[in-house]
This record gives structure tokens, C-alpha cells and sequence, in this order.
């Protein structure tokens, strides 16, 4: 039997309530999309996907029509509008048991915890480009390394600490700066500001962390900042992923994070670090935060200082690359934006 495909409105209360409560009956949020499809039986929804930019989500057929094949006429769907978008690498979150149904439209696996499952498909994977950051930032096979992974919104005297402790107790050290550009200050400024602010550091080497560690894909409550029931299992997948491939890739034996004292998101990914890198002899070292006043430096700190317009109170916080670039005009434009 033929079943058409449509889109939604996303702007009608009405359509993106009807796949809401369909979506509640598989205990699934419906949130965070850009585009969404359905099929209907009678005008019920039967089934749907969902995507934001290149990562498909929220995906659920009715029990009554599954093994109809109704999956393969939403991925292709959506798969269409990607290509609309000209993006040809997408990713997918799903149950564990849907795994199988995205594996035969060709889709790969990443990993899987026991709640969530992420799968890959298009024109790039997980070792191609990992291999690619390898090669271009010059990572030496015959070496060991620590890492960090730092988004440094904006980098701080607080994530200068923990990289100078890192470059005192190992040879070779590796900053994965985050690249999602979900943060105030962009990749492209936060990746400059950290390679100035660690110049001096004749052993640190700062790369891109690409789509594969803390992103939208691995990690999306570290963006959205929710303590919910997935961030657990969010942590996990990330910090999975980071000892199965980063941590074989580049040879890294250490990774060094800094204590937590507000953030219960970063401290629940800072827990599920300790527990699951030693898994692939990755020594986790939680320094404590370098403090100011008795109060710990935090980039959360110097943005509510630069929202109130205290542009002087921050000095003390920052390197001078960073102070410096708060003082240019697009320094100015970022602080506007706060």
C-alpha cells in the first residue's frame, strides 16, 4: 500500500501538537527541530521523523504499522530536504532496537548506550575525518598525549590553569576546542583566542574537536544547559566515543577537566568522564578550579560581568589576547550581543 509523505507546518500550534502527543505515546520530546514529516492513516498520524541541520531525530511509527516499510519513505524524505540544504552528512539518534532499521538504509553505528543509539550516513565518518585532523594538525604516531575539550566562551586565566598544569605533566598535549557554534563568543574567535592565549606552550597543540565530541550530534544538552533524564545517557555516548575513537586515534592517555561547582550539566558529564574513560586507559584528572577572591574564574563569570557593561572587572579574569579582543570593534560587537 502507498503512503504519502508530507511535511509539517512548524509555525501551526495545531500540527506540531498532533506529532507531540504521537510522539508522547513513545515517550519522546518533540523539540529543537527545523523540519518534520508524517504520514497519515484516516488523518492520524501513523508515523514521523524530525531533523535540526544535518542530525535526524524524533522518530516513531505506530505499532500497528511497523515492517511496512513506512521507515524508509520518512528517512528518504527527509534525506531529500537535506540535499535541498546542500548537506550530504547526516546523523541519527534512535532507541537501540530501531538500530537495525536505520543499519539497513544504510546508516552506521557510532555507539550505543543502553538508552540511545547514534548512527552516521553520507559522504564522511567517525575515522575519516578524525584521520584527517590527524594528518593536518601533524599528530604524531609515536608519541602519547593528554587532551582537553574546551569551548572557552571566551577563554579565561581559569582554562589557562588547567592547560598550564596539563603542559607541566605531559610531554605532548592536545586542546580539542569545540566547535559547535552555539556559544556567544564564535569557533572561529574562541579557536583564536586559545591558540594566543597558549603560544608560549611549546608542547600544546589546539585543533578543531570537529562534529564528534560535545556537538549537537554527541551531546545536545550541553548546548541546551537542561539536568533531565537524557543527560545522563548523553554524557555517556559522548564520553564513549571520545575513549573508542579519539582517545585510540590520537594516542591520549590523560584528559584533564576542571571541577565543576556550578554547572550541574558539565559535573554530570564530569562524573560520567571518571567512569567511563579508565575503560580505555584514559587517566581522568580533575584539577580544581583556579580562584579569584575565593571565588572560582568561570566564563560564566565574565559574561554577566560584560552583560552589566563591567568591561574593567574582567581584566583580571582574561589573558591579555582575550581582554585585548573585547576591546576591538568585534569585541564590542559580541559584548552587545550578551
Amino acid at each position: 500500500m502507498y503512503y504519502n509523505v508530507e511535511s509539517i507546518n512548524l509555525k501551526s500550534n495545531y500540527e506540531t501538537k498532533e506529532v507531540k502527543k504521537f510522539l508522547e505515546k513513545f515517550s519522546l520530546k518533540y523539540e529543537d527541530v527545523d523540519y518534520t514529516v508524517v504520514i497519515r492513516e484516516n488523518n492520524d498520524i501513523i508515523a514521523t521523523c524530525s531533523k535540526k541541520e544535518n542530525i535526524l531525530k524524533c522518530f516513531a511509527i505506530n505499532e500497528n504499522y511497523q515492517g511496512l516499510g513506512l521507515s524508509n519513505n520518512l528517512i528518504s524524505k527527509v534525506t531529500e530536504q537535506l540535499f535541498l540544504e546542500g548537506k550530504y552528512h547526516s546523523f541519527i539518534f534512535t532507541k537501540p532496537e530501531n538500530q537495525f532499521l536505520f543499519e539497513g538504509l544504510g546508516y552506521k553505528n557510532i555507539f550505543t548506550t543502553d538508552k540511545v543509539s547514534l548512527l552516521e550516513s553520507g559522504n564522511k565518518n567517525i575515522n575519516s575525518s578524525l584521520g584527517k585532523l590527524k594528518n593536518d594538525y601533524k599528530i604524531d604516531d609515536n608519541k602519547e598525549y593528554a587532551a582537553l575539550v574546551m569551548n572557552c566562551n571566551p577563554f579565561t586565566l581559569g582554562h589557562r590553569y588547567i592547560v598550564e598544569i596539563a603542559a607541566k605533566e605531559n610531554e605532548n598535549v592536545i586542546i580539542f576546542v569545540v566547535e559547535e557554534d552555539k556559544s556567544a563568543f564564535t569557533f572561529e574567535t574562541r579557536f583564536k583566542l586559545i591558540k594566543e592565549g597558549t603560544k608560549d606552550l611549546k608542547n600544546v597543540t589546539v585543533i578543531p574537536a570537529g562534529k564528534y565530541v560535545i556537538s549537537s550530534a554527541t551531546f545536545p544538552n550541553y548546548f541546551l544547559k537542561k539536568n533531565d533524564d537524557e543527560l545522563k545517557e548523553y554524557t555517556k555516548l559522548d564520553c564513549n566515543i571520545f575513549g573508542k575513537y579519539f582517545a585510540k586515534k590520537f594516542n591520549i592517555k590523560r584528559r584533564y577537566v576542571g571541577t565543576e561547582p556550578h554547572c550541574k550539566v558539565t559535573n554530570t558529564y564530569n562524573i560520567s568522564m571518571q567512569e567511563i574513560l579508565p575503560k580505555y586507559n584514559v587517566e581522568v584528572k580533575l584539577i580544581n578550579r583556579k580562584k579569584l577572591q575565593n571565588d572560582a574564574i568561570s566564563a560564566s563569570k565574565v559574561r554577566k560581568l560584560l552583560k552589566e557593561g563591567h568591561i574593567e572587572k574582567v581584566k583580571n579574569l582574561l589573558p591579555r589576547a582575550s581582554f585585548d579582543f573585547l576591546l576591538s570593534k568585534e569585541g564590542e560587537l559580541v559584548i552587545n550581543r550578551l
